[in-house]
């Protein structure tokens, strides 16, 4: 089973042919987007532990599930005095109900129960441009929607099938685009189904 890395299940879900371009045809360009995410997690990306106010913070930890064939790095795991565990997933972006950045930190929290036999039942994303956390509770939905991503996503890297891109609003904000031209293959798809609907 190929393992899959924790932070792209989030490239799968912003765009399944994107994750295509990065993992199968190992295709990827910077943009000003990517660069500042980069150097964001850069700064939190040293491992240390740091105790606040009776609460203690891992920093950059390592995480895996053998179930699941992911791996990755945790940002933040946390444990509060009363024992509570809570993983923080760290964004350069502004705050919003982002299904990828969700499903991330799932996966993590997934990984983390796995490792350690504990129940990790919320976790939050901060997003660095609007200085806001989002709490993200992990329901039963959510954690079979996770997943179901790391199945689909895993077809594609064993070769069972090449998304179909789209275009879409996340296209204008995507490195990829020069690469993928979403519009150009939407054009070649509906001509060759036109083809196909009078032949």
């Amino acid at each position: 089973m190929k393992e899959i890395f924790i932070s792209a299940l989030n490239q799968f879900c912003y765009c399944p042919y994107r994750f295509y371009l990065m993992f199968v045809e190992n295709l990827f360009l910077e943009n000003e987007y990517t660069v500042a995410g980069s150097l964001h997690h850069e700064s939190v990306a040293e491992s240390e532990i740091l105790r606040e106010e009776g609460r203690v913070l891992y920093r950059h930890v390592p995480l895996k599930s053998k179930r699941l064939g992911i791996l990755g790095i945790a940002d933040t795991v946390e444990i509060t005095p009363q024992g509570k565990v809570i993983i923080v997933e760290h964004k350069e972006g502004r705050k919003g109900r982002w299904f990828n950045d969700r499903v991330q930190l799932c996966a993590q929290a997934l990984c983390l129960e796995e490792m350690t036999g504990l129940t990790v039942k919320e976790g939050f994303i901060f997003y660095r441009r609007s200085r806001r956390r989002e709490r993200v509770v992990f329901t039963p939905g959510l954690r079979r929607e996770t997943e179901e991503v790391v199945q689909e996503a895993r077809r594609i890297l064993e070769g069972a099938e090449r998304p179909v891109p789209l275009p879409g609003p996340r296209c204008r904000g995507c490195s990829l685009e020069p690469f993928c031209l979403p519009e150009i293959h939407q054009k070649l798809l509906f001509e060759d189904l036109s083809w196909e609907s009078v032949t």
